[in-house]
């Protein structure tokens, strides 16, 4: 069978630049591209968490271009957490967001798998900022 992964994860963004500031200048995440597609009207705008691996998925900032994907913007997963942020040092991260300004939405607890918070981006998406247990 052929080996697959996932290559990008569109988020319906309200404007690109508001959601470029967000993600690098206060998450902390990478530009990987801001190109402009004449053909489209539009911009692909990657952008990826620190220390990604090559070739990793990354998060297309998708502007909506209508009023029925307007609709989406902050609420992607029907409420329920839509992405999931995987750290080596939960607590240098879970502070960064703190000291960022970010809205934490349910304080870090520590469950069987590993430590775990819920943030929201600038729109509102729910994300976990998790840091697994690792297997002894």
């Amino acid at each position: 069978m052929p080996r697959q992964s996932l290559a990008h994860i569109a988020l319906v963004v309200r404007e690109y630049d508001e959601a470029i500031d967000f993600y690098v200048g206060t998450l902390g995440f990478t530009l990987v591209a801001d190109e402009y597609q004449p053909a489209q009207g539009k911009r692909w705008v990657l952008v990826a968490p620190p220390g990604n691996p090559p070739g990793g998925a990354t998060i297309l900032l998708a502007r909506a271009s209508n009023e029925e994907q307007v609709k989406y913007i902050g609420d992607q997963a029907g409420g329920r957490v839509f992405l999931f942020l995987e750290t080596d040092d939960f607590a240098c991260d879970y502070q960064r967001l703190l000291d960022k300004g970010v809205r934490i939405e349910r304080e870090p607890l520590e469950a069987e798998y590993g430590t775990v918070a819920v943030f929201l981006d600038l729109y509102g998406n729910k994300w976990d900022l998790i840091e697994f247990r690792r297997a002894e």
